[in-house]
């Protein structure tokens, strides 16, 4: 079942998206050569701590995972495509970083993440970012009153597909509100007209991960919760909160 928001829960996952957007910012911010990512998820609990909301990772267990999350935020470093655990691991030059985060307020979630690089980039990891970003944009375009989620998945595809990207096996987006994952699913890939039919009240999570060799393959880390890519080449991974409106696609998790 899809629950349709009314105005004022979709306020209140307004809210929580602004925490979202702020934590994601100081993360960026605190982020530099020699920087732990155990250090950036302190900085998020921190932000969302002093914002009056709490963290949606933090002790969250799926079905599919072994163990319940650990930290506030998910750090991915290069090869390392979603669901990375902050460690030691000091940040390098050139590190492609994808930081995932989430929040709630009264039981009202929001869910974004942003990819970057640390130092000197390789032109590559930019367009790889940029292509991403493209694609996150596609899709919430898509997030319109009599459109399908099958539009959504073929917006996304159609960018990074074009560009030579592999698009993460059996990942993508989903539905979002008292909960951070809801149905439905919302793939990254998918034929337009299929699916779901989108309602003014529907809220998702959109959520392009691309990697750069081109396989969609990944494998699990010993951790139960970090996927790498296949070949090692690095992927970018991008989200927002999106509302369907009357009025057209409402962004949640911006400031």
């Amino acid at each position: 079942m899809v629950e349709i928001k009314t105005q004022g829960e979709l306020d209140v996952m307004r809210e929580a998206g602004r925490v979202v957007a702020r934590t994601l910012r100081a993360v960026k911010e605190a982020s530099a050569i020699g920087v732990s990512l155990r250090e950036l998820d302190e900085v998020a609990a921190q932000v969302i701590a002093e914002n009056g909301a709490k963290p949606s990772f933090l002790h969250y267990q799926p079905r599919s995972a072994p163990t319940p999350f650990p930290a506030v935020i998910c750090a991915s470093v290069n090869d390392a495509v979603v669901h990375g655990i902050p460690s030691d691991y000091r940040l390098r030059d050139g590190d492609l970083v994808s930081i995932d985060g989430g929040a709630y307020i009264d039981g009202w979630h929001g869910d974004a993440a942003i990819s970057f690089v640390v130092g000197a980039a390789d032109p590559a990891d930019l367009e790889l970012i940029a292509t991403t970003e493209r694609a996150l944009q596609a899709g919430i375009d898509a997030l319109v009153v009599g459109n399908r989620l099958g539009d959504v998945g073929h917006a996304v595809a159609g960018v990074g597909r074009p560009a030579g990207y592999g698009l993460l096996d059996d990942h993508g987006g989903h539905g979002i509100g008292r909960a951070m994952h809801e149905d439905p699913s919302v793939p990254n890939e998918a034929r337009p007209g299929r699916g779901l039919k989108l309602k003014a009240g529907m809220a998702f999570a959109i959520e392009p991960m691309f990697i750069r060799g081109g396989s969609d393959g990944y494998r699990h880390a010993a951790d139960g919760w970090t996927l790498h890519t296949l070949d090692g080449s690095r992927a970018a991974h991008v989200e927002h909160t999106v509302a369907v409106t009357e009025n057209g696609p409402w962004v949640l998790t911006v400031e």
